[in-house]
């Protein structure tokens, strides 16, 4: 009896394709498909923030770092190098950087018009060739004033040469004020400054003739050849 009145009722359900689902009281359940992934979760994104924050700040301290070290090696290195300006130039021991610095630069220059002084007066190479050469000049000191020679001689050199230049110079009357010498390679270069031994005016006829005979006499001691080879090299 119960199982009839059962079989009746279920013949009354309307079929599958047709049954309303929410006859039921709640939302139909959908299958999910065969293979498919559950959607991935989005990641917390005050997690991700606070991270990349963290590596910025740790970039940033290891930069600052490296350029502290870097200037403390350079304001070192700076100490150093005032430390030994003071060494060496005197009475800067007291002094500010500005001041050290000023003093430097006026070292500097006064270093630099010596050289060009020093540079002046330095006697040229030899020659390569036999020369000799005599010129005139007016040096003058305030109220003095004198007629000097300038003689220059260039040769090989010899254990009699700068002996026979000498005398050379007295059978003339002139006397050295001054004399360098510079030799390379077997090979020298005198240069005398003069002065006649009498003090007074020989007159532009008397200065030639002067001037051509210590020519000739210089040229006899360096090297013969040239009295008959070369006109004397006499500047006026």
């Amino acid at each position: 009896m119960m199982l009839s009145a059962c079989l009746q009722e279920a013949k009354k359900l309307p079929p599958d394709d047709e049954r309303d689902p929410t006859a039921y009281g709640g939302p139909a359940l959908l299958s999910r498909p065969a293979g498919s992934a559950a959607p991935p979760s989005a990641p917390p994104e005050m997690s991700l923030s606070s991270s990349t924050g963290s590596e910025r700040s740790a970039t940033e301290a290891r930069a600052l770092k490296i350029h502290s070290e870097a200037e403390r090696r350079r304001r070192e290195r700076i100490n150093a190098h005032l430390a030994a300006l003071r060494r060496m130039i005197p009475d800067t021991k007291q002094m500010d950087k500005a001041a050290l610095l000023a003093r430097v630069v006026d070292q500097m220059r006064h270093l630099k018009r010596r050289a060009s002084e020093a540079t002046q007066l330095t006697t040229p190479i030899p020659l390569d060739t036999d020369e000799v050469s005599v010129e005139c000049y007016v040096a003058s000191d305030g109220a003095n004033s004198g007629m000097y020679i300038k003689a220059s001689v260039s040769c090989d050199d010899r254990p009699d040469l700068f002996a026979g230049l000498v005398r050379a110079l007295h059978g003339l009357g002139l006397r050295m004020v001054r004399a360098e010498l510079t030799s390379l390679g077997g090979r020298v270069r005198h240069v005398f400054v003069l002065c006649r031994e009498e003090e007074g005016s020989a007159g532009c006829g008397g200065l030639r003739a002067l001037k051509e005979a210590l020519w000739q006499a210089l040229a006899k001691v360096a090297s013969p050849d040239m009295v008959t080879a070369a006109l004397p090299v006499v500047h006026h």
